[in-house]
């Protein structure tokens, strides 16, 4: 490289100086986070490696502000080519992590994940024999090029297991030495590293491991769909369990009973939190890692599916200063992340919040959060009783699991608190006649009750590939559509618009990307309470409460459906049972 090339002119000006204050200008690093890297960075990598790794800055930032720093290109995934350009070793590339993108006869273009690696450069220079013009590569995009490229038609998963596999015999689940050893070994190590790194690439929320009698299956939760990937060996199967155990904390000779336990770790440079599940099945443990990355939970409500008249009716009921307003659905209908978004919105310095939360998912700055052990006797109800002696203005309830629950959540918004807490019921309505069977006094629950919302997730379309067709005339008339159309504002002059799932490179194929929620928001209004009061049947209750203006929730599925937000196959996957 000449003295004029950006790399050694940004080298000379201190590049980590450079981009500390570039990151930290827009908004990607906090102070606090680039004093820590600073002092761990003083006797090991530099200082942009060292960030990257502790999770304080994400790779895709990184490679953003190396890009801007240094005048270099940032490639893109078009820009990776699927053939091997030069003859070389596909170890080598993986391990200074650079690409080929180009190969001219005066010059070859490389993506680096590093740019200012100069060993590597040179590295690729000599081996091409001829100069190297470098660009900034994503990590993720200069290694899935790699395997395209250079795999011959094998995936990473293979080649680390071939690597992990002792003599292709499989170590006995009783050998807790040589598991553990063999656990901590690198192939094993890094073939776990690439299955969780992988799964938080594709953004799924769970990982799937189960063992069967022939096989090791692995599955990624994506967007509330399973689906299959590579994976290991069923002989490794003790040693890839072992393994996960070994990074929660949790004694990997203990077979026969359920575990649980979180993992903490650095993935593609944003902290990630796993959840673990462990459950002794015939074949050996299955575990289920919940995966809680912290950057793609979205606390702003229009983000959730919040919208209209349904997100006035919320506000309204979060805004007074006592009573209890409850978020209901099954499990996995993202109850705790409206919650979360509710408690954003509550959290300002004049408020003191507090949480009972089992577990506790993410940690938000501000708010008082606590985990109940049952182990200990720590519960909901034992950590109610204490929470009202700490004088808090708003309290968050995990779930209502009984009668002694719900009657301290009442009791705590009678004497001037606002709570929030879930409940599992199919919808709105359906929450009120729960509440009651639980044995919750009637008048107590009209006397607190500010509202509740039902919800259920849906996936959301790929606004890069849907399709957009007319829906038929006779759908039309069977689902009301004109009518709901109408209701909703949405413009039906030409026809009721529908949307299908297609599928494109942005999407990974699926059609969808991504996840909202549709809900129905019942206020307590006089009307219900006096139907309460007098033990009406849901049904009644239901009828009055969209005649003072309720949309139901398959109404506001459908109405998401006409605005090309979901299919309309997804709203009636979710509300059947609603």
């Amino acid at each position: 490289m000449s003295a004029d090339d950006p790399a050694t002119t940004i080298e000379q000006d201190g590049p980590d100086e450079a981009l500390g204050r570039r990151l930290l200008a827009a908004g990607k690093l906090q102070e606090a986070g680039l004093e820590r890297a600073q002092r761990v960075a003083r006797d090991g990598p530099a200082l942009h490696i060292v960030l990257t790794r502790l999770g304080l800055v994400s790779e895709s930032d990184m490679a953003e502000a190396l890009s801007a720093e240094l005048g270099m290109p940032l490639a893109g995934v078009a820009d990776y080519p699927d053939e091997p350009l030069i003859e070389g070793s596909a170890r080598f590339l993986k391990e200074a992590r650079v690409m080929p993108l180009s190969v001219a006869e005066d010059a070859l273009v490389l993506a680096m994940a590093d740019p200012l690696d100069s060993y590597a450069l040179r590295a690729v220079e000599l081996l091409a024999d001829k100069p190297v013009t470098p660009w900034v590569g994503l990590p993720a995009d200069i290694e899935g090029a790699i395997e395209r490229a250079y795999g011959g038609g094998r995936s990473s998963i293979d080649e680390i297991s071939d690597q992990a596999m002792v003599d292709g015999e499989e170590i006995a689940a009783e050998d807790v030495a040589r598991l553990r050893d063999l656990a901590s070994e690198a192939p094993v190590v890094r073939l776990v590293n690439l299955l969780i790194t992988r799964a938080v690439e594709r953004r799924a929320s769970d990982i799937h491991i189960e063992p069967f009698e022939a096989q090791l299956r692995v599955r990624y939760r994506i967007d509330g769909a399973l689906q299959p990937v590579d994976s290991p060996p069923n002989q490794l199967r003790a040693a890839v369990i072992s393994r996960i155990k070994l990074m929660a904390n949790l004694n990997i000779a203990e077979r026969r009973l359920p575990q649980d336990g979180r993992i903490k770790l650095a993935v593609r440079g944003k902290e990630i939190d796993l959840r673990v599940a462990t459950l002794p099945t015939m074949h050996g443990e299955g575990v289920v890692l919940r995966i809680l990355d912290r950057g793609t939970v979205e606390l702003d409500f229009a983000k959730l599916g919040f919208a209209g008249a349904a997100l006035d009716s919320y506000l309204e009921a979060l805004e007074r200063p006592n009573g209890i307003v409850l978020v209901t659905g099954p499990t996995g209908s993202g109850k705790t992340t409206t919650l979360y978004a509710s408690l954003a919105r509550l959290n300002t310095p004049d408020k003191k919040i507090l949480t009972v939360e089992d577990p506790v998912e993410y940690q938000l700055d501000g708010v008082n959060q606590i985990q109940v052990k049952p182990q200990i006797g720590l519960t909901f109800a034992h950590v109610l009783r204490s929470m009202l002696r700490q004088d808090p203005d708003v309290i968050m309830v995990g779930e209502i699991r009984d009668l002694e629950t719900a009657e301290i959540a009442v009791q705590a918004a009678l004497t001037g608190h606002l709570v929030l807490s879930t409940l599992h019921t199919n919808s709105a309505v359906g929450t009120v006649t729960r509440l009651l069977d639980m044995g919750l006094e009637d008048y107590l629950l009209t006397a607190t009750v500010n509202g509740i919302a039902a919800q259920r997730l849906v996936r959301r379309l790929c606004e890069s590939c849907r399709e957009p067709y007319a829906a038929m005339p006779e759908m039309v008339a069977e689902m009301r559509l004109d009518a709901i159309a109408e209701a909703a504002g949405l413009d039906d002059a030409g026809g009721i618009t529908l949307h299908r799932a297609k599928g494109c490179e942005a999407c990974d194929g699926s059609g969808y990307l991504g996840r909202t929620s549709i809900l129905e928001v019942l206020a307590m209004t006089d009307a219900l309470r006096a139907l309460v009061l007098r033990r009406a049947e849901a049904a009644e209750i239901q009828r009055t409460a969209q005649g003072e203006g309720m949309r139901g929730m398959y109404e506001d599925g459908l109405a998401k459906a006409m605005s090309g937000v979901t299919t309309i196959e997804e709203v009636l996957g979710v509300t059947r049972d609603a």
